[in-house]
């Protein structure tokens, strides 16, 4: 069994294991000092599983996200692999249903991620996410940093 990767994050920079299979080690921290009110569930925990991943998200954001910018920068064993910028809302004919969700609403959706049919590498990565209420990338809302350990190649 590949295991199911739940996490609840209330404690700000509280480094918390998330989960853990024959292939892959997990584990977060907050960006910034302030308490978060966020619950994420990934399944399988494997890097192996050629299926695709199942997501389940419930937030209470601490601004209204009428718009709502995604930065991911990825590091792989030191190195910038990845910088990734997704506007998700925009605030005119959005397509996600986050988009709308007022200050201190519970957001609950459930979806999947396709990124299971990448094939990581052995190594470590640190995934930081940071959402943003504005373009300029200045009023940020919230950040997670991720470890993610990937113990054999799936090659």
């Amino acid at each position: 069994m590949f295991g199911l990767l739940f996490f609840i994050l209330f404690t700000p920079r509280a480094s918390e294991f998330l989960c853990t299979s024959s292939d892959l080690e997990m584990s977060y921290t907050f960006c910034d000092s302030t308490a978060h009110a966020f619950m994420f569930n990934l399944t399988p925990c494997s890097t192996v599983d050629k299926s695709v991943w199942k997501a389940a998200l419930t937030w209470i954001p601490r601004s209204d996200i009428a718009f709502l910018k995604v930065v991911f920068h990825v590091w792989y064993d030191g190195a910038k692999a990845l910088l990734w910028k997704e506007l998700i809302c925009s605030g005119a004919d959005d397509a996600y249903s986050v988009c709308g969700t007022l200050k201190g609403e519970t957001l609950v959706r459930e979806f999947h991620i396709k990124g299971s049919r990448i094939k990581f590498p052995k190594g470590n990565y640190s995934v930081i996410v940071q959402g943003f209420s504005d373009d300029s990338e200045n009023n940020m809302i919230m950040c997670l940093n991720f470890t993610m350990i990937v113990k054999q190649d799936a090659f």
